[in-house]
C-alpha cells in the first residue's frame, strides 16, 4: 500500500523514528541496524515500508533498502516470527550479517535477538536457506563496510574481494562464526588493499 516515504527526518527514537512526508508525521518502527545508519534530524530520507493492518493499530515498519524490507518481509514467513520478532533479530544483526547467518546456518548468532530462541533461529535457516544465496550476502557485506555512515537509501553494493573472503574463511577455521568473522573484516580500515595475512593480524584485534 505505501511502497517508502521520503521526506525530512524529524526524530529518531530507541525504535522509532517520525518522518514528515505531505505535512504529516509518520510514526515508523525501525531495528537498530537502521538508526545507526540515519542522518543528522532535517536531511531527507527515504524508508521502504511496510504497513501491518490490524482491528485495532496500523503500524508502519521502515528499512533503508528494498532489500532490508524483502529479508524483514521473508522472516514474517517464518512460523512463529511476527513482526516483533523480526525486527528483533534485524536490531540484533543487520540484514547483510542475518543472510549471512542463514547462509552458514548460523543459529546461535540469531538466537543473540531478544524473544528469539535457538529452535526459532533454527527454523528461521530451514525455512529461508532456499531464498537466501551467497551472491545475495556478499554484496550486502561490503555495503555495510563502504556505506555505514550514509543515508538510508544511499549505499551502494559492491563484492568482497578475494583476500578478503580468505580472512574471513581463516577466521572460521580459527572457531569464529562467520558473522563474527564478516563482522572483524569489515571493520579493517584499507581492507581492500591488503593481503589476507595482513587483514587476518588486524581483524583478530576486534575479536579480544
Amino acid at each position: 500500500m505505501i511502497s517508502y516515504i521520503k521526506g525530512p527526518l524529524i526524530e529518531a527514537g530507541d525504535e522509532v523514528i517520525v518522518v514528515e512526508a505531505g505535512s504529516i508525521g509518520y510514526n515508523i518502527h525501525v531495528p537498530l541496524s537502521l538508526l545507526e545508519t540515519l542522518p543528522p534530524a532535517g536531511t531527507e530520507v527515504r524508508i521502504y515500508t511496510y504497513l501491518r493492518v490490524q482491528e485495532d493499530a496500523m503500524t508502519l515498519y521502515g528499512f533503508g533498502s528494498r532489500q532490508d524490507l524483502k529479508i524483514f518481509k521473508q522472516l514474517l514467513g517464518v512460523s512463529s516470527v511476527g513482526p516483533k520478532g523480526a525486527l528483533a533479530i534485524l536490531s540484533a544483526l543487520s540484514p547483510a550479517d542475518l543472510r549471512l547467518a542463514i547462509v552458514t546456518g548460523d543459529a546461535k548468532a540469531i538466537a543473540k535477538a531478544p524473544g528469539i530462541g535457538l529452535k526459532t533461529a533454527q527454523r528461521v535457516i530451514l525455512d529461508l536457506k532456499e531464498k537466501v544465496s551467497m551472491e545475495d550476502v556478499l554484496p550486502s557485506l561490503a555495503e555495510d563496510a563502504s556505506g555505514a555512515a550514509a543515508p538510508a537509501g544511499t549505499r551502494q553494493a559492491a563484492g568482497m574481494n578475494g583476500t578478503m573472503k580468505e580472512a574471513v574463511d581463516a577466521l572460521v577455521a580459527l572457531g569464529y562464526s562467520p558473522v563474527e568473522a564478516a563482522k572483524a573484516v569489515r571493520k579493517v580500515e584499507g581492507a581492500a588493499e591488503m593481503a589476507s595475512e595482513q587483514i587476518l593480524k588486524a581483524s583478530l584485534r576486534y575479536m579480544l
